[in-house]
C-alpha cells in the first residue's frame, strides 16, 4: 500500500497530468492531421487504461437548438464566407499574462509566409474605461471562455487546413519532436487555466483598408523584445459585439446587415471588419459542440487604436449604421425617422473588447 507521505507527493504531478491532458485534447482539435505524427510516435510505449478516460472531464454539455444551425444554413441560402478566420481562446492563470504573451512572442512560426495568410493578432480581453495596458481583465473568472484570444484571417479555408495540417503547425506548436511536444504541454499547463477552446468562423461582408505600414517579420513572425514580467504594448483595438440568433432567423440576420449603411473605410483609424459566424461544421478529436451560451455571430471590428474607436463612436457614422442618426437628406427632406426593426437575437447582444498585440498583416491588409 502507498503511505501518505508519498501519495501527498505525487497529487501535484497528478494535477499537472490532468491539465496536461486536456491541453493535448486542445492540440488535437486544431491539429489532427499534425498530432496525428505524435501518436504514431508513441505507439509502442506502454499507456495506462485510464489515460483515455481523462478527456472527458472537459467535455461541455450537448448542444440543444444550435445543432440545427447548419442544416438551416443550407436552406436559407446564407451569405458566401468573404474570409475564413481560426480563433483559440485561452484562460491565462492570474499574473501569468506577461509570460503566456512572452511565449507567443518567442514561438517559432512563419506564419506571415504562407499561402493565404491575410492576417493575424494575439488579443487580451480589457474593459472600455480602463487605460491602456492596464491589464485588468473586467470578467476575471466569471467568463467560461477566456481572457485572450489569437485571431488568424485566412483568405479561404482551404488555406487554414493546408497550414493546420502541415510542418509549420507542428513546428509553432511544439510538434517536431514527441520531446518538444511535451515540453510546450508542461509549460501550457502551468500558465492556462484548463484546455485552449478553439472556435473557427466564417468571415462574412468583409472590409478593411490598405495598411499605412505592415510590421517587420523576421521569416514570418514578429521580432519582439517580451521579458515575460509586462505584458506587451497595445498594437490595436478591437470591439466585438456577441449576437445569439436562432437558426430561424439566420438569413433575416444577415441580410440585415448586408443592407446596413457602412461608412467604417472613411473612418480614421480604421482596419478591419467581418461579421463572424461560426463554423458549427468544424471537426476533429475534442472540438465541442457549441452550446447556448456561445454567440452564433460576431461583429469584428479592428482600430488602430482605443482613441480611434472612440472617435467613430462619437461620430456621425456610428449614428448613422446604428438608426439613432438619420442622413442630412432625409432631414431636408423631412421624411420621419422609421421605427427600428424588430431584434432577431434570442437576447441581447454582449459587446467584449481586446487591445492586440503581435500584430502581423499582409502587405493587402485583412
Amino acid at each position: 500500500t502507498m503511505r501518505l507521505p508519498t501519495i501527498a507527493l505525487l497529487a501535484p504531478c497528478l494535477l499537472l497530468i490532468l491539465e496536461c491532458s486536456s491541453l493535448v485534447q486542445s492540440f488535437h482539435a486544431i491539429a489532427p492531421l499534425a498530432s496525428s505524427n505524435i501518436k504514431t510516435s508513441c505507439a509502442s510505449a506502454a499507456r495506462p487504461r485510464s489515460f483515455s478516460l481523462l478527456p472527458q472531464l472537459y467535455s461541455t454539455a450537448a448542444p440543444t437548438s444550435n445543432e440545427a444551425t447548419s442544416s438551416a444554413a443550407a436552406k436559407e441560402e446564407l451569405l458566401k464566407r468573404d474570409r475564413y478566420l481560426a480563433t483559440n481562446r485561452f484562460t491565462v492563470r492570474p499574473g501569468r499574462e506577461a509570460k503566456f504573451e512572452k511565449r507567443w512572442a518567442d514561438r517559432s512560426s512563419r506564419l506571415a509566409s504562407l499561402d493565404g495568410f491575410k492576417y493575424f493578432h494575439l488579443m487580451r480581453r480589457v474593459a472600455l474605461e480602463d487605460e491602456v495596458n492596464s491589464g485588468n481583465d473586467p470578467l476575471g473568472n466569471s467568463d467560461p471562455f477566456g481572457n485572450y484570444v489569437s485571431f488568424t484571417i485566412w483568405q479561404e479555408k482551404k488555406h487554414f487546413n493546408a497550414w493546420r495540417a502541415g510542418d509549420a503547425f507542428k513546428e509553432a506548436h511544439g510538434g517536431t519532436s514527441l520531446f518538444a511536444f511535451v515540453t510546450t504541454m508542461v509549460s501550457s499547463a502551468m500558465v492556462l487555466k484548463g484546455a485552449p477552446k478553439p472556435a473557427f468562423y466564417d468571415g462574412l461582408l468583409q472590409q478593411s483598408v490598405l495598411p499605412e505600414s505592415v510590421p517587420e517579420t523576421v521569416d514570418g513572425w514578429r521580432n519582439v523584445d517580451a521579458d515575460g514580467v509586462t505584458i506587451l504594448p497595445a498594437e490595436c483595438f478591437v470591439a466585438c459585439n456577441q449576437f445569439f440568433v436562432p437558426s430561424e432567423n439566420l438569413n433575416a440576420f444577415e441580410q440585415r446587415w448586408k443592407n446596413r449603411t457602412s461608412k467604417l473605410k472613411e473612418c480614421d483609424g480604421f482596419v478591419s471588419f467581418s461579421m463572424m459566424r461560426r463554423d458549427v461544421k468544424a471537426k476533429g478529436h475534442g472540438v465541442s459542440p457549441m452550446g447556448e451560451e456561445e454567440p452564433t455571430y460576431m461583429s469584428f471590428t479592428i482600430w488602430k487604436d482605443r482613441e480611434a474607436f472612440n472617435g467613430w463612436k462619437s461620430g456621425a457614422a456610428f449614428k448613422e449604421a446604428h438608426g439613432s442618426g438619420p442622413s442630412q437628406e432625409k432631414k431636408e427632406s423631412g421624411e420621419e425617422k422609421k421605427e427600428p426593426p424588430a431584434p432577431l437575437w434570442s437576447k441581447p447582444p454582449v459587446p467584449v473588447f481586446y487591445e492586440g498585440t503581435l500584430v502581423i498583416s499582409s502587405s493587402e491588409g485583412a
